[in-house]
């Protein structure tokens, strides 16, 4: 733990916490017509539940900032979910790729709807890296709890889960879940009637991609 407490609270290559010694997930309200905003108790329930599990000090709720937020450089996670449609701007697109540069950590968490203006945003920020499917037994799925890999959320089209991610430089600077719907499982257990074992698992993924994104070499 005091690893993952030194990256939350100090700066990564650029990157830090908007709140000292604490760590806060920023939600991206990005542009294009998507549903930014989607699975409202979800990141507050992530949150609560990563401190009370790991002993990190963590935020109540996640900002919310856009790409030409001058907070932008206080997070050093980000994350996006939404049914729609994201289309971000060139200049969206230039900050984010130096805040990635910088040290951030982007995790898209598709909620069946905005895979395909994703994998266009990553081929207009990245055109010369590929995101890449991962294998069960990647580091992410270990990095708190030993998961065999993506858990499948929401059944909505029969696809199975898959995580996929864009390596640059050796580290893992985007993670997609794709076809899982992660954000569902996380939100307060009236919101959609999933059960405790598909809100655990959920809840289990979710906090193995927050300790992976902070502790990664």
């Amino acid at each position: 733990i005091v690893s993952v407490l030194a990256c939350a609270g100090a700066s990564a290559q650029g990157v830090g916490s908007a709140e000292l010694g604490s760590f806060r997930i920023a939600r991206l309200h990005y542009s294009g017509g998507g549903d930014w905003y989607a699975n409202q108790s979800s990141l507050p329930n992530l949150l609560a539940e990563l401190q009370r599990r790991t002993g990190l000090l963590t935020a109540e709720r996640e900002a919310v900032v856009t790409l030409d937020d001058e907070r932008l450089f206080n997070y050093p996670m980000l994350y996006v979910t939404g049914h729609g449609t994201m289309r971000p701007l060139e200049s969206d697109l230039a900050r984010l790729r130096e805040w990635l540069d910088a040290g951030g950590f982007l995790w898209v968490d598709d909620n069946y709807g905005l895979d395909s203006s994703f994998r266009e945003t990553m081929e207009r920020l990245y055109p010369d890296i590929e995101l890449v499917a991962l294998d069960g037994d990647h580091p992410i799925y270990s990095a708190y709890y030993d998961l065999p890999g993506l858990p499948k959320i929401h059944e909505h089209d029969g696809l199975p889960a898959r995580g996929f991610a864009l390596f640059d430089g050796g580290r893992m600077k985007v993670f997609y879940s794709f076809s899982s719907d992660i954000g569902d499982g996380l939100e307060d257990a009236a919101v959609h009637g999933d059960s405790a074992a598909v809100r655990e698992a959920a809840m289990r993924m979710a906090i193995n991609v927050c300790y992976f994104a902070l502790t990664q070499s």
